[in-house]
């Protein structure tokens, strides 16, 4: 018997190929689902799905099923209410926009799940993400891109540690997307046709407002609409519901596009100008991670990414301080986002990465 892998298992066509296509290589694949569900309404749940809401779990017991391999549910509720919905939560209330799926992805799907894998005894985990595992002639480990680069998924993934990824296998990051759903087709998997899930799985509403609102039991106060030279515009609903580049839902009528370019908590204001003040030359980040590299000591060229759709900017980036980094584009860039990852690469390969503080 080949080597033990543990597979989470979303009940989505790309995890499921993805245990399929270790079986085929002579793996000992377990099925794997991480209950993360924070006891909701089981009938919103079904309804809504998400990578791990409660329908996950009967797709992917069929898959397991079908595939003839092991299959268990494991609990992670307090993990990811920790990790994910705490966080997500204490950024939004600090004016921050925060990407709960990388928190997700290196506490929840990679630090947690890795830790019971090896539990039972596993010497890998895997998952159907779009990207690529390599060991550099550096002897280091790190991400390159998926075969499939509209869906590339290491922008999410850049927080991984070493130890991780030296223990991870993503098999579905050498295909791209209608492969894999020719092969799910082909071998005759229920999920073959399911679609992709695009909402956050805690919001599946995307009402990012009314869910803290409604979790942290706080009232977020309106607050004055400013122009960069202080003056109020108007008032806005709570800092909340803003975000850095949004111009839809502001209820401004200005006589020209009205875009946010600065939320200040401290006074409770959102600042607006135009699409040009939205733009900036440089950013700072902290909590930085290194992949490809073992420090970033020496001032290095790479391409960054500020979300996961940003196609990417070239810049030089340099330590300014023990985990601070200074990232100069080459020419400037949209809605910097303090909250967002800002992820380096170097041609396909991840460099490392970082968590946006502001300009």
């Amino acid at each position: 018997m080949g080597k033990r892998v543990a597979i989470g298992m979303s009940g989505g066509v790309d995890s499921s190929v993805a245990a399929y296509l270790l079986k085929e290589q002579g793996y000992d694949v377990i099925g794997v689902t991480m209950q993360i569900w924070q006891d909701e309404d089981p009938l919103v749940s079904a309804e809504n799905g998400g990578c791990c809401g409660l329908s996950a779990v009967d797709d992917a017991r069929r898959v397991a099923d079908m595939l003839d391999i092991p299959y268990y549910v494991l609990n992670f509720k307090r993990e990811f209410k920790k990790n994910v919905i705490d966080y997500f939560m204490e950024e939004y209330m600090h004016a921050r926009t925060p990407n709960p799926c990388i928190a997700c992805n290196r506490y929840v799907k990679w630090e947690a799940l890795l830790n019971r894998a090896m539990e039972l005894g596993c010497d890998y985990i895997a998952t159907g993400h779009y990207a690529r595992v390599c060991q550099l002639p550096n002897g280091r480990y790190a991400l390159r891109k998926s075969a499939t680069v509209r869906k590339d998924q290491t922008y999410a993934l850049y927080n991984l540690t070493q130890e991780q990824l030296s223990k991870t296998l993503m098999p579905v990051g050498e295909y791209e997307k209608e492969e894999i759903r020719k092969i799910a087709q082909d071998i005759g998997l229920l999920v073959a046709d399911k679609k992709d899930s695009q909402e956050i799985c805690f919001i599946p509403d995307n009402d990012y407002a009314s869910y803290i609102k409604k979790e942290t039991g706080e009232q977020f106060p309106e607050g004055d609409f400013v122009d960069l030279q202080g003056n109020v515009l108007g008032r806005h609903k709570g800092i909340i519901h803003y975000t850095i580049g949004q111009r839809k839902g502001l209820g401004l009528s200005l006589g020209a596009p009205a875009f946010v370019v600065e939320i200040r908590p401290e006074t409770n204001e959102v600042v607006i100008g135009t699409n040009e003040d939205t733009f900036h030359n440089s950013l700072i980040a902290n909590k930085v991670n290194v992949m490809s590299v073992a420090s970033f000591e020496e001032e290095m060229r790479v391409t960054a990414k500020i979300r996961y759709s940003h196609q990417g900017a070239p810049c030089t980036i340099r330590m300014v301080g023990e985990d601070t980094i200074q990232c100069d584009f080459e020419e400037p860039v949209r809605a910097i986002t303090p909250g967002q990852a800002v992820v380096f690469y170097d041609d396909d390969i991840v460099v490392g990465g970082g968590t946006i503080m502001g300009v």
